[in-house]
């Protein structure tokens, strides 16, 4: 259990942690010298063996609220600490706010310095903190009068304590390894050393672990955990971890940083959507304020937009999406404190729910009811259900939901969401790095759609063979990858639905044909390029001479090229198919007497001009029946004329 102070500045949260362990947490030489706490200190109690406990100690000056924050994210009990010839002031109020927006709930009351105090003033005291507790989790909570100086009433607090450590339970290692770095330095014979809370996941030395922002792989040499050498930890645990790898040094990491398991497909994130509630002490909260973000030990500015109006009152909550102004590590479920523009007060506190927002229809009915899906799920600091917002997911998503990419907002491995979306009655499907899952009624849908693109085709394209696969993904589903477009693809083959020639996908019984109103222009246009076979007229001789459209030629000519009629020798120049076999078999037969087809021969032979007759071969050597050699054309399969 990992026990962290609160309280306002020289109220004795130092003295109290060193009177109940032993420890000094002020570590930096101007902290003893002045006084007072700058940084987050820590103490883990000597002696412990059938249990584990922490205390992290923060500072209690209003300066130094950021590095209150860091030193908070990981704690799950709280120990408010009030003096008693001071009483309730505005850091204790704050710090209390802060830990109650980040859902810690459990926790004691230390009312320090008794000695100084008459019993009068600590009854007024004692009142106070019951009416600042009043309303929330800790209302009711144990209040101690104690006295660091003189020791009195301090152990009955730390009897309480480490009871309450003792029978407390470890919390879930679920999802990735993730770490809040607070601290990096370098240690002599060691190299990196970073320290932070363990937000999720677990980890043991030699494992590979990733570095944030940069990104960089490195090993985890050794760890300590709770100050202690150890081969492992998980969530909730206080951890050293010693790292290695190519070019990890000083300079990779330092505080508002992040360590976390190759294995989670991280990136920087610069737009969140967050559940966001905005104290009741706070001013009304306009759309697009300029806002400070703490989140783990990180702190960026950026601005909050409202998804659910444009001003917030005082004590309200909302959908929120937090535009940032540098990249930001996070995952669904993480909680966060926001600040003024400032950065002189605390505003609120939100829960991340979805780290990869889209630019448009972030206000639409469907994207808030996915993030209303998303709170419901976290609303457990501890234990994060899923079924609601993949059901959601699924319902949504006609293209998909992508495994994937839940899998990085959750912090689950792909394989935990495979199995809860077919728990759902869901199909997954999976090819390299792509996985979407989709319902039977999504499903359903999309098969009716492609049948019907396909049959919409045939209708406004009957010389075809077909609707190409890349063509029917981009007219059914553009956002589904090609890989995965190919097995939504096989069961309607399997089942007969449609059939497969070739690149081309089809109705049942499709035969390619000419349209009515085509085949009866084909008529008119076939004996003009009967009567002149080896030099047809082009497109625009035939639209002239016919008076027709010259477009409206081209269309039925390139049709009768997809049925295999004509062929597209050069541009707007169509051949008869049987006249293309007669000049093929003459290439072959020039091969056969001069070892290769010549332009001057094959045009003597073909009565046409030069330039024609170049124009043929190169179409050849297009198709791959020929390839020239310098000036010569030579057959690809020399026995294919024997």
């Amino acid at each position: 259990m990992i026990i962290g102070t609160a309280g306002h500045v020289d109220h004795g949260k130092t003295a109290l942690i060193h009177a109940l362990t032993g420890i000094g947490t002020d570590r930096l030489r101007e902290e003893r010298e002045r006084g007072l706490t700058i940084e987050a200190g820590y103490a883990y109690p000597e002696g412990i063996s059938d249990f584990e406990l922490g205390f992290i100690d923060v500072p209690g000056h209003e300066r130094f609220i950021h590095n209150m924050l860091s030193g908070v994210a990981g704690i799950d009990t709280m120990l408010l600490v009030v003096a008693a010839d001071d009483g309730v002031m505005p850091q204790t109020r704050e710090h209390m706010q802060i830990l109650h927006l980040l859902g810690i709930g459990r926790g004691v009351v230390a009312l320090t310095k008794c000695d100084l105090a008459e019993r009068a003033q600590i009854e007024r005291v004692r009142g106070e903190i019951e009416a600042l507790l009043a309303g929330t989790p800790l209302a009711g909570a144990d209040i101690f009068e104690l006295s660091s100086h003189t020791g009195d009433g301090v152990a009955a607090l730390r009897e309480t304590l480490w009871q309450r450590a003792r029978s407390s339970e470890a919390p879930a290692a679920t999802g990735y390894f993730r770490l809040a770095v607070d601290r990096a330095f370098t240690r002599s014979g060691a190299g990196l050393v970073i320290t932070g809370t363990v937000v999720a996941g677990e980890i043991a030395v030699g494992a590979s672990v990733r570095l944030y922002p940069g990104l960089q792989r490195a090993r985890v040499r050794g760890l300590r955990r709770q100050n202690r050498e150890a081969d492992r930890a998980c969530r909730g645990d206080r951890l050293a971890l010693n790292l290695a790898g190519p070019g990890v040094d000083r300079s990779t990491l330092g505080r508002g940083d992040w360590v976390f398991d190759e294995a989670l497909p991280a990136t920087p994130l610069q737009r969140v959507d967050i559940a966001f509630e905005l104290l009741a002490e706070a001013p009304p909260l306009a759309h697009w304020s300029g806002v400070h973000v703490h989140l783990g030990a990180s702190h960026v500015t950026g601005h909050i937009a409202l998804l659910e109006g444009q001003q917030l009152a005082p004590g309200g909550r909302m959908l929120a999406q937090l535009v940032l102004d540098r990249p930001l590590h996070a995952c669904c479920g993480d909680r966060l404190i926001v600040r003024d523009h400032g950065a002189r007060h605390t505003l609120g506190g939100g829960v991340v729910l979805d780290i990869a927002p889209p630019r448009r229809g972030k206000r639409s009915a469907a994207r808030l009811e996915w993030l209303e899906s998303c709170r419901k799920a976290v609303r457990d600091r501890n234990a994060m259900t899923l079924d609601e917002p993949l059901a959601v997911a699924l319902a949504q998503r006609d293209d998909g939901a992508d495994v994937y990419l839940l899998a990085s907002n959750f912090n689950r491995t792909p394989s935990e969401l495979t199995r809860r979306f077919e728990a759902l009655g869901a199909r997954v499907i999976s090819a390299g790095e792509e996985r979407r899952a989709f319902s039977p009624q999504a499903l359903a849908r999309l098969e009716q759609r492609i049948i019907g693109v396909v049959a919409d085709n045939h209708e406004r394209e009957p010389a075809t063979a077909g609707t190409e696969r890349e063509r029917l993904r981009r007219q059914t589903l553009p956002g589904l990858p090609g890989t995965l477009f190919r097995q939504l693809l096989t069961p309607l083959i399997e089942a007969g639905r449609l059939q497969q020639q070739g690149p081309f996908v089809a109705l049942p019984g499709h035969q390619a044909r000419l349209s009515a109103d085509d085949e009866a222009l084909w008529q008119r246009i076939e004996p003009l390029l009967t009567a002149s076979p080896f030099e047809p007229p082009r497109v625009r001789d035939i639209a002239t001479r016919e008076s027709i459209d010259e477009r409206r030629v081209r269309a039925v000519l390139t049709a009768a090229a997809r049925l295999g009629r004509v062929y597209h020798v050069r541009r707007d120049h169509f051949f008869l198919a049987p006249v293309v076999y007669d000049m093929a078999r003459l290439v072959g037969e020039l091969e056969k007497a001069e070892g290769a087809a010549r332009v001057a021969s094959f045009r003597d032979r073909l009565g046409t001009g030069r330039k024609l007759a170049l124009s043929i071969l190169e179409f050849f050597d297009r198709i791959g029946f020929t390839r020239r050699v310098r000036d010569d054309h030579v057959i690809r399969r020399a026995d294919m004329w024997d």
